[in-house]
């Protein structure tokens, strides 16, 4: 009888371990989909940057070294990206966030540019775009919060250590005037 009731805790105690240790693997693999958005985000900014750089150039042909700028930002950017960690990634995005509004703040003295057709789609299209990288943004961070939040408490923590869980970052920003999307004005 005894012999019946120690197997019983066993199954039990095994149970709640795989209970334990499968919250853990879904949180650390809901981080890992909220951080696949943002790098899919961030990979069609990258993409639509140069469409703009192109369609900006033909009317600001003094503002080479803006231009050079926003280039080497994202040319930064899109080399970090391969398998960096999160805070140099978004050290990287802070760059490229600030060569952009740069961009835009000198496209401002251009009236014909702020007119032109192809700019007003891609300033839709990069708006649209910043929106989506803030809400993945959010996403990564609401899941890093679950996953770090389960390997801290008890008695999860004990899982997590003897499974080799490990904490993440957060996708920060590092100037609070970064905060915000990139405004597309013109």
């Amino acid at each position: 009888m005894e012999f019946a009731i120690f197997i019983a805790l066993l199954i039990v105690l095994a149970l709640i371990v795989m209970g334990l240790y499968n919250g853990l693997v879904g949180a650390r693999n809901r981080a890992e989909e909220a951080w696949s958005q943002i790098d899919v985000q961030l990979k069609r900014r990258h993409d639509l940057i140069p469409n703009l750089v192109e369609t900006a150039k033909g009317y600001m042909k003094h503002e080479r070294e803006v231009f050079e700028q926003v280039a080497r930002a994202r040319q930064q950017a899109i080399q970090i990206s391969g398998g960096a960690d999160v805070q140099k990634r978004a050290q990287a995005e802070n760059v490229l966030t600030g060569a952009l509004r740069q961009l835009f703040a000198v496209a401002e003295a251009y009236p014909d540019l702020k007119a032109n057709q192809n700019m007003l789609a891609l300033q839709e299209e990069l708006t649209s775009t910043e929106n989506k990288i803030s809400f993945a943004r959010q996403h990564y961070n609401d899941s890093v919060l679950e996953l770090n939040n389960r390997i801290q408490k008890m008695p999860t923590n004990l899982i997590a250590s003897a499974f080799n869980f490990h904490e993440r970052p957060f996708f920060e920003l590092e100037e609070p005037s970064e905060r915000q999307p990139v405004q597309v004005k013109f």
